[in-house]
């Protein structure tokens, strides 16, 4: 066998894992899909035979009765508001531990990264008694400054790498000509972590739009302020679960977030690596 059809082989050999390690995964969604849209007997009676007939109302009656445009709004909220505070305090926190290096930023920075490996259910009881205490627990805009503090340290983390890539003489040059320095991160530097920054949003969209412990925790109290994913759970109970309802809620939980990263995902790599370069 030749050089050339031995590189063919391995090639095809790598295709053919990722394949199937990516059907592997992909399983269990097609199956919340397919499961969606069938009558409850036939759910029961066999997973994953494909149904008898198309049962769409399904979704009409999920969407009413989890009030999704409400839900759907408070996702919104809550992802807007997590991800403008990451995005804004992780780049400025990058940008000031990369650009004055001292010791005491280095230990700022060794602070501000640790959280990353600090699991979050030993933190989980004590932090919503403190959020009762100042008054964020109920509130959805209170959750999603509350993933300031879960999403800042990863985002710095990939933000410092980047910013490392940038030349500092682009600071001097915006100083000469006069420029402050919150000038000079906004309208110089700002707009050349563009790949990293929408690589950020992308993961942590996907994330916080998703996310099922921490809104448990804080917004299940009223059926004003869940999310959906939390609404999703509604259709599963201790003593009967009605697993064709619940299939339909997490579909139209989920796919608003597979869409966003559908339509972005080409930045996750380049972002991703750019970042890693210098890391």
């Amino acid at each position: 066998m030749s050089r050339a059809q031995m590189k063919q082989l391995k090639n095809f050999t790598l295709i053919l894992f990722i394949v199937i390690l990516g059907g592997i995964y992909i399983y269990p969604v097609f199956l919340m899909f397919l499961n969606s849209v069938k009558p409850f007997k036939e759910v029961v009676i066999d997973v994953i035979a494909l149904p008898s007939k198309i049962a769409l109302e399904n979704y009409s009656y999920v969407y009413d009765k989890m009030n999704y445009g409400k839900l759907f709004f408070n996702n919104v909220i809550i992802t807007v508001t997590g991800i403008f505070g990451i995005i804004l305090f992780s780049s400025i926190t990058a940008y000031i531990l990369d650009r004055r290096r001292t010791k005491y930023t280095q230990i700022a920075y060794v602070l501000i990264i640790t959280p990353m490996l600090i699991p979050f259910q030993t933190i989980m009881i004590t932090l919503l008694k403190v959020m009762n205490i100042i008054n964020l627990s109920g509130s959805i805009v209170g959750l999603g400054i509350q993933y300031w503090g879960f999403g800042i340290p990863m985002a710095a983390f990939i933000y410092k790498n980047f910013m490392q890539t940038i030349p500092h003489e682009i600071d001097e040059s915006a100083k000469i000509d006069g420029a402050s320095t919150i000038k000079t991160y906004l309208y110089v530097i700002f707009p050349l972590l563009k790949s990293v920054t929408v690589s950020i949003i992308v993961l942590d969209v996907m994330w916080i739009w998703n996310d099922f412990l921490l809104p448990l925790l804080m917004v299940n109290s009223s059926p004003n302020t869940k999310t959906l994913v939390l609404a999703a759970y509604n259709f599963v109970g201790q003593f009967n679960t009605q697993w064709h309802y619940a299939m339909t809620a997490m579909v139209l939980a989920v796919v608003p977030s597979i869409l966003f990263f559908i339509l972005l995902q080409k930045h996750i790599v380049e972002g991703v690596v750019a970042g890693a370069v210098k890391g």
